[in-house]
C-alpha cells in the first residue's frame, strides 16, 4: 500500500510541476489551485477541493474548522501555497491536516519559488 501512495504522490508532484511550467510563480494561491483542479480532472484523478474537518472534544464539535485544498485520491493531503518559502506553521498545518483527514501522507506545495517546492509528510 505505501509504494501505491509513493507513485500517486509523485504523480500528483508531476501535476504541480506541469502547472507551475504554465502559470509561473508569482499569481495567487487561488490560481493554483483553479489550475490544478483542471489538471486532476483532464488525468483522471479523483479529489475533493476544500474538503472540511471538524475537531471533536469531549463529545462536542468545536467551533473552528480546518479546510484542506485537496484532498486527492482520498487519502492525500495536498496543500497549496505561493509563499516566499514554507514556515514552521505550514508543516504544522500540513501534519494537522493528515491528522484530522485519518491520512498518511500529505504534500506540501510551493508555486511562489523560481522552481516548484515541494515536502511529502508521512506520518
Amino acid at each position: 500500500m505505501q509504494h501505491y501512495r509513493e507513485q500517486e504522490t509523485y504523480r500528483i508532484i508531476g501535476i504541480c510541476m506541469e502547472v507551475h511550467r504554465n502559470l509561473g510563480p508569482g499569481l495567487l494561491e487561488i490560481v493554483y489551485k483553479d489550475a490544478l483542479e483542471i489538471e486532476f480532472k483532464e488525468n483522471d484523478i479523483s479529489f475533493e477541493r476544500e474538503k472540511e474537518y471538524s475537531i471533536e472534544y469531549k463529545g462536542k464539535v468545536l467551533a473552528h474548522k480546518f479546510y484542506a485544498d485537496f484532498i486527492v485520491n482520498e487519502d492525500i493531503v495536498l496543500e497549496v501555497k505561493a509563499i516566499k518559502e514554507f514556515s514552521n506553521e505550514h508543516i504544522a498545518q500540513i501534519l494537522n491536516y493528515i491528522k484530522l483527514s485519518n491520512s498518511e501522507v500529505g504534500l506540501l506545495i510551493n508555486f511562489q519559488t523560481k522552481s516548484l517546492q515541494y515536502k511529502r509528510y508521512i506520518i
